[in-house]
């Protein structure tokens, strides 16, 4: 039944192709989260009444992450090929999507960061500073612990985000689903196998949306 109703798509192609995508988007939520989670604290460390207010370093900071933030993936793609074949030695594979993945997603997840941080109780941050807290205590201690739930739907919004750019990175032969839906399927009119593409990626946000809210619903203690 599936071979008369999907009569050109092979699943041992399917099957590596949805890995692809799955490596593609782990690591770059991987890469993305960490440094996404470094220029967000600065941004909010560096602001107005932060811990290391710095009107410079703030400015600096938030223009990169806007100029990042507005480049379109696929221009950013382009953008950083010779980066990207310095770095990985290729410009083709999901290993040379990750460079793109990761500075495309990273400036993004910056500003959930930011938002995440002021919206934590300023009165716990003024008290751990009363007590004589580090700066280190205050950061590791209250405000990423006090942000947590926020900051893993953040990073579950970003990883959304990523699996579209992932099959925005197939058009250039990245590998992946958005790859083998495009050269495959697309480029072919295989329609069942564009179809099936799209399915899996579908599946496969549900289930990065359904660990996400599970996560931030087990940390939120409200």
């Amino acid at each position: 039944m599936f071979n008369q109703w999907f009569p050109n798509v092979r699943m041992e192609d399917m099957i590596t192709a949805t890995n692809e995508t799955l490596y593609m988007t782990l690591v770059s939520v991987a890469g993305t989260f960490v440094l996404g989670l470094l220029l967000g604290l600065l941004l909010y460390l560096t602001g107005p009444g932060g811990l290391w207010a710095n009107k410079t370093l703030n400015w600096i900071t938030a223009s990169v992450v806007n100029i990042f933030r507005a480049i379109p993936f696929i221009i950013l793609i382009l953008l950083l090929f010779p980066f990207t074949d310095f770095l990985i030695g290729t410009i083709r594979g999901p290993q040379a999507a990750l460079p793109a993945l990761i500075i495309g997603g990273a400036p993004f997840y910056a500003r959930l960061v930011e938002i995440a941080l002021k919206e934590v109780d300023k009165g716990v941050v003024e008290a751990a500073k009363s007590m004589g807290a580090k700066y280190s205590t205050i950061i590791f201690k209250v405000l990423l612990p006090e942000s947590m739930p926020a900051l893993i739907s953040g990073i579950t919004v970003t990883a959304i985000a990523l699996i579209g750019y992932t099959a925005v990175a197939g058009a250039i032969g990245s590998g992946g689903l958005g790859d083998f839906a495009y050269f495959y399927g697309f480029q072919r009119s295989n329609f069942d196998v564009v179809f099936i593409c799209t399915i899996l990626i579908i599946l496969i946000v549900f289930i990065f949306q359904f660990i996400g809210d599970a996560i931030s619903r087990k940390l939120d203690k409200r």
